[in-house]
């Protein structure tokens, strides 16, 4: 009964052993199972930040790959650009190459010219000397110049003076001009080149005459008296006065003869009818006048360089001055450089 108690004891000792191994192997079990969810959990942390730095190397990798693209870029450029350096440089090579070449033979040119300047410095040499001995001459030629010189001045001081006298005296038309504008204002126009007075032919003759028309003859009186009147009642004037000249002058139409005869006649015709005038023998100016044909030697031209026929159908009254040919001829050898 005894051995009964014992074995049922140990059959439940069996299983109470059982039951703890059991529960033994069951928490090694549990403990095995955390360890390893823990090192599932801890490996999938490490996988994860693994991963996330994988992205982060392959980001920065690329972010190096770009660079190193632009860094092959830059290199490609630095290439290209040393390359046409390369070739510049080349060509400055030539260039240098060149310059040396010209350089020698400027060099070899400048020993050249250095020989032909040696001589020429011995042969400058020897005219200094022969200079110097000519020096010595010319300076006793210069103090006999100066006294010349000196003598020369003052002829040429009194030639000026002369010069400006005889200016003064060559001048008197001019003056002679100046006075007749003054004393017939705006009354009567006269050339002021040579104080003439103009009559139109066309006024004074019928076409192709020589015959003074009477209606002009009243103007022809007034202008004359008041022409020549300025002449003579001014004494500055009337001491220089050589002849008072009648001149007829014609346009270019037919022939030169025919045209002098013409106008020769006209000038007289004039003349003729001037003489007639009290005022002219009163003044005793008669032998002063005299008549002249100029046919057409004497046209007028307009602004284009082409004759006017009709200004060039005309009466001149002008007046000469004494000695006016060799006043003339003073002026131009004065005039003269």
């Amino acid at each position: 009964m005894l051995f009964k108690k014992n074995k049922k004891e140990d059959v439940t000792n069996f299983w109470v052993s059982y039951a703890d191994l059991m529960a033994g192997l069951l928490f090694v079990f549990i403990l095995l199972i955390g360890a390893i969810v823990t090192k599932s959990i801890i490996l999938k942390n490490n996988l994860q930040n693994s991963e996330n730095s994988v992205e982060k190397t392959k980001s920065a990798l690329q972010l190096k790959s770009d660079e190193i693209q632009e860094l092959k870029a830059m290199l490609f450029q630095k290439n290209t650009q040393l390359s046409s350096f390369s070739n510049k440089i080349v060509v400055l090579q030539s260039i240098i190459n060149d310059a040396n070449a010209s350089l020698l033979e400027k060099e070899k040119n400048l020993d050249d010219y250095k020989g032909k300047v040696l001589v020429l410095s011995n042969e400058l040499n020897e005219k200094k000397q022969a200079v110097k001995l000519k020096d010595k001459e010319l300076l006793k030629l210069l103090n006999t110049l100066g006294d010349k010189e000196t003598r020369y001045d003052r002829l040429v001081a009194q030639m000026q003076k002369t010069k400006i006298k005889i200016k003064n005296l060559t001048g008197i038309r001019i003056k002679v001009i100046s006075e007749l504008k003054k004393i017939l204002g705006k009354k009567i126009k006269i050339n002021p080149k040579n104080g003439s007075l103009r009559f139109s032919s066309n006024i004074l003759f019928d076409t192709g005459k020589a015959k003074l028309k009477n209606s002009a003859k009243a103007q022809l009186k007034k202008v004359f008296i008041e022409y020549v009147g300025a002449l003579m009642n001014n004494k500055s004037i009337k001491d220089n006065i050589n002849k008072i000249i009648i001149e007829g002058h014609t346009d270019s139409d037919g022939t030169f003869l025919y045209n002098l005869e013409l106008s020769q006649k006209r000038a007289y015709e004039v003349m003729n009818y001037l003489l007639s005038l009290n005022f002219v023998k009163k003044n005793h100016i008669k032998h002063l006048m005299i008549a002249s044909g100029r046919s057409y030697l004497d046209t007028i031209k307009d602004a284009n360089g082409k004759e006017d026929k009709q200004a060039s159908r005309r009466i001149e009254i002008k007046f000469s001055l004494k000695n006016q040919n060799a006043m003339k001829e003073i002026e131009r050898i004065l005039d003269e450089k």
